[in-house]
């Protein structure tokens, strides 16, 4: 509405404006004597003097046309001058200056810059006309701000209109198809696209794969990229990053070997993204390889990048490393912090994760997130500092560092006090909570229960877990390792008979080891691998071995209603056994063994590499589902809870 008033009230004839006695008809009559200087304004907006370029606007008054207009608004877009931008806007309105769709369009694009969502909409509002820049640009403000409903109604809107999108406004809208629904849109927006003759376009291409890709439908997303007819950076590593986001870590990394060799330029988010599939596989070498090309490519260290290498070192059990790069950081984002934090955690280091919770509050840079707390409470739990870990989260209740405790932060107490051992008042805590215990925190207090025997409690907790997820044989091994544990026989027989009633199959473990920069996959009872009579004989061999240094099966870690002997063969060849076996085989004396496991380490195979570390010398790196187990002598970082 603005526009039109203004258009009302002061669009006149310049004969009949300059004879009308107001301050406007006067100014006007004096400044018209004087040609129009957009030269001034250009010389003053070009060398950055934007307070006097509007000066100068002002003193030129109704003689400021398109040129000086534009120039001055460009200027404001590239500085973020929100104030200086309304200016111009304002000088508009009051010379009744009638700006043209472009004009109009580079107003829309200021302040969605701005961040001024509700003043951009106003502009497009009261458009006399629009084309598909000015949809284009609305959209774009919506989908970057992640008002996605807004951005796909405007859109639907634009269709209405009869304005035709360009392969810009397709590649903008498609990133607010992200919700179930919105993939919904995506897909018939892509039946537009095909109609159009848009998806060839590499633009439009990126954001389409990309979109599929984050939905997790990445034969989709493959499917496209296939499609193009030409490929460059973005789409690359779009359709990486969604294979590694997705947890499919060979194929993210199998795919970029194969773009390297079709000659792809890889930048700093190409990086990050096979950094992410690598450490998902815990393939340290394969990742001091890329930090390499990364170094020689010379490029610029992007914080994203940097935190990409913190995890991917972290995760590959190589914390001294991460460490390096956590402090030669020119710039930390609380990201930054969390990665180094979560490292800690993880690796059982809590000492370690306190300091660095401290020195990030001296430092005062950064201001700590929900996640730097679930970091340093669950490094306190890990490391056996259950006091310290209750102090934090005391702190958080009190919030005296600005956040209340969220269901995680909770669920983080509970294995804190489980690991020390404190399992009644875990209990207790768990009934007080503010919030409904999900399958993780009931899950923690049966471990809990399992390792301190506490079995009254744990067949409660053991109950609640069978009603939320009756399918997860986890639940029914560790009750039936409970039960064993207490010479209970009966009952676990009436465990295993309601895994049959029930269907419950238990997902197949899988192992990697990392040789030469080739992974290597074993699966229990592996037939599949070249050296697998070798390594079955390794197996035997070690088992032997370990039990004259004290090592005993542990049966109870098979559900199947067999034999002690028949039990202890299925036990002897699980997964990580064969890839520490071929470990042993394939690398000199002394040099550390590092192993991955997909699922939680069974008790049985903790066992076994605790006494392979120590009869054989051997530093063993047992990364699990939930943890790292650093084996030294016979000992476990975890203290043989986890």
């Amino acid at each position: 509405m603005v526009w039109k008033i203004t258009s009302l009230i002061f669009h006149r004839p310049k004969q009949v404006l300059s004879s009308i006695s107001n301050p406007f008809s006067r100014h006007r009559i004096l400044l018209s004597t004087f040609p129009a200087n957009s030269t001034n304004l250009k010389t003053l907006y070009s060398k950055g003097q934007l307070n006097e370029a509007l000066l100068e606007m002002g003193i030129q008054g109704f003689e400021v046309e398109f040129q000086g207009y534009d120039s001055v608004l460009t200027e404001c877009i590239n500085q973020n001058a929100i104030r200086e931008g309304q200016r111009v806007q304002g000088h508009m309105i009051k010379t009744c200056y009638e700006p043209p769709v472009y004009l109009r369009t580079r107003l829309i694009v200021f302040y969605n810059k701005c961040g001024s969502l509700g003043d951009a909409r106003r502009v497009f509002d009261e458009m006399p006309e629009r084309n598909v820049v000015s949809w284009t640009a609305m959209i774009s403000g919506y989908s970057q701000r992640g008002y996605a409903s807004e951005a796909l109604h405007l859109f639907v809107e634009m269709l209405t209109s009869g304005t035709a999108p360009n392969e810009f406004t397709y590649a903008t809208v498609l990133t607010s198809c992200t919700s179930s629904s919105g993939l919904e849109l995506g897909r018939q927006i892509h039946s537009l696209i095909i109609k159009s003759s848009f998806e060839s376009h590499i633009f439009v291409g990126s954001s389409l794969l990309d979109m599929y890709a984050k939905a997790g439908k990445i034969c989709e997303a493959r499917g496209v990229f296939e499609g193009l007819p030409e490929r460059d950076v973005v789409s690359c590593t779009a359709i990486i990053s969604g294979y590694a986001q997705l947890g499919l870590d060979e194929e993210a990394l199998d795919l970029f070997r194969r773009l390297q060799k079709e000659g792809m330029r890889s930048n700093y988010v190409t990086y990050a993204s096979v950094l992410t599939a690598l450490s998902g596989l815990a393939a340290l070498d394969h990742g001091r390889q890329v930090h390499s090309h990364v170094l020689r490519a010379k490029l610029p260290f992007y914080v994203v990048l940097q935190n990409s290498l913190i995890d991917m070192y972290s995760k590959c059990g190589s914390l001294t490393y991460s460490r390096r790069i956590f402090d030669t950081m020119p710039e930390r984002t609380v990201i930054s912090w969390n990665a180094m934090l979560v490292g800690y955690s993880k690796h059982g280091m809590g000492r370690a994760a306190v300091d660095l919770f401290k020195l990030m509050k001296e430092e005062s840079k950064v201001k700590p997130d929900s996640v730097t707390f679930l970091a340093v409470i669950s490094g306190c739990s890990h490391g056996g500092m259950e006091d310290r870990g209750i102090e934090i989260f005391d702190e958080m209740l009190n919030q005296k560092n600005g956040f209340e405790p969220e269901i995680e932060h909770y669920g983080c107490v509970v294995d804190l006090f489980g690991r020390a051992g404190r399992v009644e008042e875990a209990f207790k805590f768990v009934k007080k909570m503010p919030f409904k215990p999900t399958a993780a925190i009931w899950g923690s207090l049966l471990g809990a229960c399992r390792v301190h025997q506490n079995v009254h409690i744990g067949e409660f907790v053991a109950r609640q877990l069978l009603e939320i997820e009756p399918e997860n044989a986890g639940n029914y091994v560790i009750l039936s390792n409970m039960y064993a544990s207490a010479g209970r026989w009966e009952d676990v027989r009436t465990v295993r008979e309601l895994m049959k009633e029930k269907a419950v199959t238990k997902e197949p473990g899988r192992s990697w080891i990392e040789l030469n920069q080739t992974l290597h996959t074993f699966h229990a009872c592996d037939r599949n691998h070249p050296r697998k009579d070798e390594v079955f004989a390794k197996v035997r061999e070690l088992s032997m071995k370990i039990k004259e240094a004290g090592y005993v099966p542990e049966l109870s870690c098979v559900l199947y209603d067999v034999d002690d002997e028949q039990k202890e063969k299925i036990l002897q060849f699980h997964s990580e056994k064969l890839a520490l076996a071929f470990g042993l085989i394939c690398t000199a004396e002394g040099t550390p063994i590092r192993v991955i496991k997909n699922l939680r380490i069974c008790v049985d195979c903790h066992n076994f590499a605790k006494f392979l570390s120590m009869v054989y010398c051997r530093e063993v790196s047992l990364r699990d589902k939930n943890r790292f187990h650093h084996i030294v002598g016979g000992t476990c970082s975890c203290g043989d809870y986890w």
